[in-house]
C-alpha cells in the first residue's frame, strides 16, 4: 500500500515530524474552508442592513445585532413555513422508506422473476439528468394516471416523486446483500413470513444504512428549490426555501441572511442525531458468530 510517507520513515523521528506536519495543515486547511462560509453568513445575520452592503465588507460586525435572528422569525413568519416544510419533508421521507426498505429487501432476498431486469431499469433512471425528467413528471402529478387526480399545490406531488428514488433502492439492496441468507433461512425454519423476516431480523441490522439514506433524503428535499416551486405554486404551501427566494428583492438583505441561517439549522441537527444513531447501529447490528 503507498502511503505520502513510507512506514520506514515513520518510525523515525523526522518522518512522524513531517506525518503530523502535513496531517496539522490538511487540517487546518479543511476546517477553514468549513467555517469561514458558516461563520460569514451567521455574522452575516447580525450585520445592520447598511453593514452587509457595504464594500470592501467588515470581517467582524462593527455592531452586533443578534435580535435581527428573532425579528426574522416574527417579521418573516418563518414558523410557517418551517411548518411545511416539515411536512412536506417527514412525508417524503416515510414515505420513501415505507417503499424503498420492501423494494430492496424484494430485490436482494426474495430475488422475484425478472428482478435484476427491474433493478436495470430503475439505474437506467439515474443516467437520465433532473431536468430532463422535470416536464413528464410535472404531467405525471397534473393528471395521476388510473386516478386522474391532479396533485398541484398538494403535498404529495412533492411526496411521491421523493419516494421513487432508485439510488436509495440500489444503496439499501447492497447492504442486504451482505446479510447471511442463513439467518433468513433460520427465520423460515421458526415460521416466519417474508414481511415478519424483514421486520424483525433485516431491519434492525439495517440502522446504519436506514440513517444513511435518512439523512441523503432529507438534506435533497431540505434543499430542493426547483419542483417544491413548481408544484406548489400557492405561497402559503410552499416550503422555506421557495419562500426565501420569493422574498428576496422585498426584504433586506441582513434579514434574508439571518432567515437563511435559521433555515439551516435543522439541517445540523438531523444530521447530528443521526449520525448518533449510525454509530449505535454499527455496533448493535452486528454479526455474531
Amino acid at each position: 500500500m503507498r502511503t505520502l510517507v513510507r512506514p520506514a520513515v515513520l518510525k523515525t523521528p523526522r518522518g512522524r515530524l513531517v506525518y503530523w506536519s502535513l496531517f496539522s495543515v490538511a487540517i487546518v486547511l479543511f476546517t477553514v474552508a468549513f467555517i469561514i462560509p458558516l461563520y460569514w453568513m451567521v455574522t452575516g445575520g447580525m450585520k445592520s442592513s447598511a453593514e452587509v452592503a457595504r464594500n470592501p465588507p467588515t470581517y467582524i460586525p462593527e455592531e452586533w445585532h443578534p435580535s435581527n435572528y428573532s425579528d426574522t422569525w416574527d417579521r418573516l413568519e418563518l414558523a410557517q413555513y418551517f411548518g411545511n416544510t416539515v411536512v412536506l419533508i417527514g412525508g417524503a421521507w416515510l414515505l420513501g422508506l415505507a417503499i424503498q426498505l420492501p423494494a430492496a429487501y424484494a430485490l436482494s432476498k426474495l430475488r422475484p422473476r425478472f428482478g435484476n431486469i427491474v433493478l436495470g431499469l430503475m439505474l437506467v433512471t439515474l443516467m437520465v439528468p433532473a431536468t430532463a425528467l422535470l416536464i413528464p413528471t410535472y404531467l405525471t402529478v397534473t393528471d395521476v394516471p388510473i386516478l386522474g387526480l391532479n396533485l398541484i399545490n398538494n403535498p404529495a406531488a412533492v411526496w411521491l416523486p421523493a419516494a421513487a428514488n432508485a439510488f436509495n433502492i440500489y444503496v439499501l439492496k447492497n447492504f442486504f446483500d451482505q446479510i447471511p441468507d442463513e439467518l433468513l433461512d433460520a427465520a423460515r425454519i421458526d415460521g416466519a413470513g417474508a414481511f415478519t423476516t424483514m421486520w424483525r431480523i433485516i431491519l434492525p441490522l439495517s440502522r446504519p444504512i436506514i440513517a444513511v439514506v435518512s439523512i441523503l433524503s432529507i438534506t435533497a428535499l431540505w434543499r430542493d428549490f426547483l419542483w417544491p416551486m413548481v408544484v406548489l405554486p400557492d405561497p402559503a404551501k410552499q416550503p422555506i426555501t421557495v419562500y426565501l427566494q420569493r422574498i428576496a428583492d422585498t426584504t433586506s438583505l441582513n434579514m434574508l441572511i439571518a432567515g437563511m441561517v435559521l433555515a439551516s439549522i435543522p439541517l445540523v441537527v438531523v444530521f447530528l442525531i443521526f449520525q448518533r444513531h449510525i454509530l449505535a447501529g454499527l455496533t448493535a447490528g452486528s454479526l455474531k458468530g
